[in-house]
């Protein structure tokens, strides 16, 4: 069996965020199942040099791209026994950043068509799916349908689209139709691309690949609905019968806090009491006060509505004036950043408050914190509920998407559950939530069993991996 796993970011490459901790972890643990699985994305001028250094170019051609004949060179090399492709045309690519251009219209009509191009020039190598993922090259299965349809490398070739975030969905005008991606008209219309007066590169990837995946089997249902479907809940409801839900995993090679090299003191849950040296540490280090007994909640975010800042923020006051410590990390509007830098200005040994995107520092968080929270409005899959699962780090969750899936709320009286949740989209209850946690902890027998149900919830890639290799298989029947 043979993948072609698309994605426009992969780590450790380069990585914006959770799509790029997928496209490396996901490719990996599918190898390890015995599939020939490779990855390609567009080689940015700011992957790193040695990295670079060690591509080899595999072939250079021409092609077009509205009036432009356009360069395009492809580039390989391996990394952790997976094979990588790169995309390398440095108009498109040699950018200070790697999305939010006025072009990116046509910078990713360019890199879909070259993922298609570059086939031919791949050795020994012709994939039986093309797994693309998100809106960046949604266009490819109706490029591929169009296109090549009559080409005998290509017309047995299958299309899977995975949605990481519906509300991405790379909208543009219909003029890219004709002049960038060689469609005609019959494409602009709501059987196919049409988006109200634009076209959809995330409506291509749903309406013409073979099947839909999503990153959590709720958030495949909640998209179906008016409320997460960002307009679209009326074509998924429609190809229903090709939507999946495979819930994201997180890769134990990297994230483990008994290898962890980003944390001061590795543990395990046979260690669990080094845990608290790490919390000891960065008391210390933030001016807190060093008590191993002071409940530490950790947040790790991007800093926007979308993740449930504005519950935290509503019941903040409250938050700071029970017996905690906070620790933030993550940057994004300007209004979240500014009150929680308010607040840890009024309350500096309460609340740490840390404007950066910086992994170490999230790494040590996970470590050190007793709880996490992570109210989010909405989130497809989630990876930090994952993370702080593995590291002993109770979740505090609203009942969402990929939280919903993987935290359940833990029982004094069963012993089972591994965190705690709430229903509604409601402060009150986030508060409800938190002093839930927190009489928890003061039952250290029960906290300790918590723990350790925490930190043996298995969230491997191992178990996605599988469920992707079988659903290749019944794509390929």
């Amino acid at each position: 069996m043979k993948i072609l796993f698309v994605a426009s970011e992969a780590y450790p490459f380069i990585k914006t965020g959770s799509l790029g901790d997928v496209a490396y972890a996901l490719p990996k643990a599918l190898r390890k199942l015995g599939i020939d699985v490779r990855v390609i994305i567009p080689k940015y001028s700011g992957i790193p040099s040695s990295f670079k250094n060690c591509m080899k170019t595999i072939a250079t051609f021409n092609m077009k791209v509205g009036w432009r004949n356009q360069y395009c060179g492809l580039e390989y090399l391996t990394y952790d026994e997976v094979p990588y492709y790169f995309v390398d045309n440095e108009y498109y690519f040699k950018r200070s950043e790697i999305y939010g251009f006025y072009d990116d219209g046509e910078r990713f009509s360019y890199f879909s068509k070259a993922i298609l191009e570059s086939i031919k020039y791949m050795v020994d190598f012709t994939p039986d799916i093309i797994h693309c993922n998100d809106w960046h090259c949604g266009i490819v299965p109706a490029l591929l349908k169009e296109h090549y349809n009559e080409d005998e490398r290509y017309n047995k070739i299958k299309s899977i689209f995975t949605i990481h975030n519906l509300k991405y969905q790379g909208v543009f005008p219909k003029e890219i139709l004709g002049e960038l991606l060689n469609l005609d008209e019959t494409y602009f219309n709501e059987e196919a691309l049409k988006f109200y007066n634009s076209i959809s590169f995330m409506k291509g990837g749903i309406v013409f690949s073979d099947a839909v995946t999503t990153v959590s089997n709720t958030y495949a249902h909640e998209i179906q609905t008016s409320f997460y479907g960002e307009g679209l809940c009326g074509l998924l409801s429609s190809n229903a019968e090709k939507l999946y839900g495979i819930v994201n995993g997180i890769d134990y090679e990297f994230y483990n806090p008994k290898v962890d090299k980003e944390i001061s003191y590795n543990y395990d849950l046979k260690s669990i009491k080094r845990k608290v040296r790490n919390k000891l540490e960065i008391q210390e280090e933030l001016s807190f006060i060093v008590d191993e007994d002071i409940p530490m909640l950790g947040i790790v975010t991007s800093l926007v509505k979308q993740k449930g800042l504005d519950l935290i923020v509503d019941k903040l006051e409250e938050l700071l004036s029970l017996d905690i410590q906070i620790v933030l990390l993550g940057n994004g509007e300007e209004y979240y950043e500014n009150i929680f830098q308010f607040y840890a200005s009024r309350y500096p040994s309460r609340i740490s408050t840390n404007i950066v995107f910086d992994e170490k520092l999230a790494q040590q968080i996970y470590a050190a914190s007793d709880m996490f929270l992570m109210p989010s409005l909405s989130e497809p899959g989630g990876i930090e509920q994952l993370i702080a699962l593995k590291y002993g780090s109770i979740p505090i969750i609203h009942e969402t998407g990929g939280l919903k899936d993987t935290v359940i709320f833990y029982s004094k009286y069963t012993g089972k559950g591994n965190g705690f949740s709430f229903n509604n989209y409601s402060s009150d209850e986030l508060l409800d939530a938190v002093n839930r946690a927190l009489d928890l902890y003061k039952d250290k027998v029960s906290w300790d069993k918590l723990i350790s149900n925490a930190m043996l919830s298995n969230n491997s890639w191992g178990n996605s991996a599988k469920n992707y290799m079988n659903l290749y298989s019944k794509i390929i029947k």
